[in-house]
């Protein structure tokens, strides 16, 4: 089962947008159900940090919503993705303005 993407979980967005709640919260538990069925027993967490809360979304997320200074690893590629599309409003500019922090390893060239 694919998380990141799923096409039930867009299904379900998709009639949540045309205004169909009910429709969308059943097409939503298809996708929670088959993924609580799936990921009962496997890894879930695409974080490749060694963590203690690796796996457990609810510690992970009320720690990173209590301190405020990131977002969780699992969560990066999809607001970066967002964020990707808004910096092509200023041709990428900004990214001659960011100094990533230490411990944020850039590709090398």
């Amino acid at each position: 089962m694919i998380i990141d993407g799923n096409e039930i979980e867009k299904a379900a967005m998709a009639e949540f947008h045309k205004g169909n709640r009910k429709e969308g919260l059943r097409i939503q538990e298809e996708f929670a159900s088959k993924f609580r069925e799936e990921y009962r027993e496997k890894d879930h967490c695409p974080c490749q940090k060694a963590c203690r809360y690796h796996g457990n979304c609810k510690e992970c997320v009320a720690i990173h919503r209590a301190h405020q200074e990131h977002v969780p690893n699992c969560m990066r590629t999809m607001l970066n993705k967002k964020i990707q599309l808004l910096s092509e409003l200023t041709e990428h500019t900004i990214a001659n303005e960011i100094e990533p922090p230490k411990e944020i390893l850039r590709k090398q060239e």
